[in-house]
This record gives structure tokens, C-alpha cells and sequence, in this order.
């Protein structure tokens, strides 16, 4: 079986925290399973990268900064590379370019156009675990390119497809889906299976727990991602197709802080739950700004200081 294993920033946040997801991924190899790990910048070195170049120039070079901004991703792979092999397993580093993903010129924000995997492959063959640099490729000048931020679950799942694997799991600081982000919502619950098009209204308009263009290309390929936690074991979530009648009627509800948005996801979601939304904050006398409607969901938009307190009166209503 080969699986593809994605690890995020908080999960190599320290070297405890990559050793224990190293014990997550040499479970799979004692299975015997052939196993990609994806990984992400540790922490918040991505940010500390940026930081570094601000400190330099104001406008730093969109091709240089993303030369420098692909190095926390690779920084991550040779060292969950070490850590693997102290453990007893044979396992190589890539990077994004070395793993084949071919991307748009465009730095910052590339676009996956091909992946061309036959160095992966070839390790895979000779029994190593690869280690890929997510959020990264190159572009078809042969410059260093980045995906955007959370562009490491799109390398996870564009790989998974390449690779006709079996399985693709994104390991994060959560351990799975919820119907509101539970840091912030009371009573928010966790749900064991989300439909694609569920998620990626979520994903689009707020949720963080998976980047919305791997959404796009695991629909589009039906690659199923199992979100995990790297911290406890739990069955987590599993994102895939789901027939209507299986999908809940509300999903979820999400807010996005710059849009000052809280959009309720779901295939029930219509302009009677718009009205519905506009009387429940009338009566807690909270204006709406604004709302609209759109296929399976419906967002409203609230002063700032409204946006938190309506997001868990919104959720404590239709998630009864």
C-alpha cells in the first residue's frame, strides 16, 4: 500500500514534535506500506523568513522571496529525512523541483501544472520513505516557485493523485473536521465525513484546516484525505465524495476575519436560511451589513466586533 502522509508546521514545530511525527510515520513502515511525507516550514519560520526579507527591503524581489521563503519547507524535509533514519529506516529528502511538481511562473501564488515524480518513484522502489518539500515547484524557466500559503496539503494531495496512492493523510494540531472551529465555538462537533463540495465551501471562505486549491484537485482526481491529528490518535475525518443523500443539511459554519464574513455551508443552505440568519441577529440586535447566496451556501456580513458573538449565536441555531 503506499500512503502519502502530510505534516503542517505545528506538528515539526520543535524536534519532540518532529520525533513524534517521524513514530507516526515509521508505524506505516513497520505495516511495510511504501510512504511519501510531505512536510511543511517548522512553526513559524515562514513568517520569520518573511520577516528577515522585510528587514531588507520593503518590496523584496517576488523571485528572490520565494527562493528564500522554499527554504523552511526543505529545511524540514532533510531533517524528518535524519530523524527517520536514526530510527531505523531508509528514507531521501526532496525537493519540490527534485520531486518533479512543475508549476506557473507565477511567485507566491504557482499553480501545480505537472508532476513529473520519477525520482520519488525510483527511491520508493529502492525501499526509502521519500521525504518532499511541500508548498514549492518549479516554474518553466527553471526558477523556484511557491504555492501560496497552506501550499503544502495541495503538494500532499497532487502527489497522492500522481501516485495513484491509496491513501493521503494530513496530519494537524486538530484531530479532524468540525462544524465551527471548536477554539472559538462552544459545542462545535466533530464530523466523520465531509462531502468535497462541503469542504471546499468551507475552505474558501475562512476554515483553515485544509488550503482550498487541495480541496479543488482532490475533487478532481477523487483523491479521499483523512485529516488526523498529530498529537493523539483518533479516526479523525475523511473528506470525499458523498452521495446527497448522506451529506448533512448544514455542514458547517465558517467566518472569515478580513471579509468580516460568517458563511453557513451546506446542501440546505438557500435564501430561506439568508432570511432565516437576518431575523436570528435582528433579534440579538446585531445589523446585517450585507448577505448573499450562492450553491450550497449562504454568508452574511456583520460589524467586527459582531463577528465572533454571531458566529457562535449562527452555529448554536442551526447546529442543534
Amino acid at each position: 500500500m503506499l500512503i502519502v502522509q502530510k505534516f503542517g508546521g505545528s506538528s515539526l514545530a520543535d524536534i519532540e514534535r518532529l520525533r513524534r511525527a517521524a513514530g507516526i510515520c515509521m508505524d506505516a513502515l513497520r505495516m511495510e506500506h511504501r510512504l511519501v511525507v510531505v512536510v511543511s516550514a517548522s512553526g513559524d519560520s515562514t513568517d520569520e523568513l518573511l520577516e528577515l526579507a522585510r528587514q531588507i527591503s520593503p518590496r523584496p524581489s517576488p523571485r528572490e522571496l520565494d527562493a528564500l521563503m522554499a527554504t523552511g519547507e526543505q529545511r524540514s524535509a532533510a531533517l524528518m529525512a535524519m530523524q527517520l533514519e536514526s530510527m531505523g529506516a531508509k528514507a531521501r529528502s526532496f525537493t519540490g523541483w527534485q520531486a518533479g511538481l512543475l508549476t506557473s511562473a507565477k511567485n507566491g501564488a504557482a499553480k501545480i501544472e505537472l508532476i513529473a515524480p520519477e525520482r520519488v518513484s525510483a527511491a520508493l522502489e529502492q525501499g526509502c520513505a521519500a521525504v518532499v518539500a511541500g508548498f514549492q515547484g518549479i516554474s518553466p524557466a527553471g526558477d523556484v516557485t511557491t504555492l501560496g500559503r497552506g501550499g503544502s496539503d495541495t503538494t500532499a494531495v497532487a502527489l497522492a493523485a500522481a501516485l495513484k496512492a491509496d491513501r493521503c493523510e494530513i496530519y494537524t494540531d486538530v484531530d479532524g473536521i468540525y462544524t465551527a472551529d471548536p477554539r472559538l465555538v462552544t459545542g462545535a462537533r466533530r464530523l466523520r465525513e465531509v462531502d468535497f463540495r462541503d469542504m471546499l465551501a468551507l475552505a474558501q471562505n475562512g476554515s483553515q484546516v485544509l488550503h482550498p486549491e487541495s480541496v479543488r484537485l482532490a475533487m478532481a482526481n477523487d483523491v479521499e484525505i483523512s485529516l488526523l491529528s498529530s498529537f493523539e490518535s483518533g479516526a479523525g475525518s475523511r473528506v470525499c465524495f458523498l452521495p446527497d443523500g448522506d451529506r448533512p443539511p448544514i455542514a458547517g459554519v465558517t467566518r472569515s476575519q478580513e471579509e468580516g464574513t460568517i458563511t453557513v455551508v451546506g446542501k440546505a443552505a438557500d435564501a430561506g436560511t439568508l432570511s432565516r440568519l437576518v431575523l436570528l441577529l435582528g433579534r440579538a440586535g446585531v445589523p446585517v451589513l450585507s448577505g448573499t447566496v450562492g450553491a450550497g451556501q449562504v454568508s452574511v456580513r456583520v460589524a467586527p466586533a459582531q463577528l465572533l458573538p454571531s458566529l457562535e449565536l449562527i452555529h448554536a441555531e442551526l447546529m442543534k
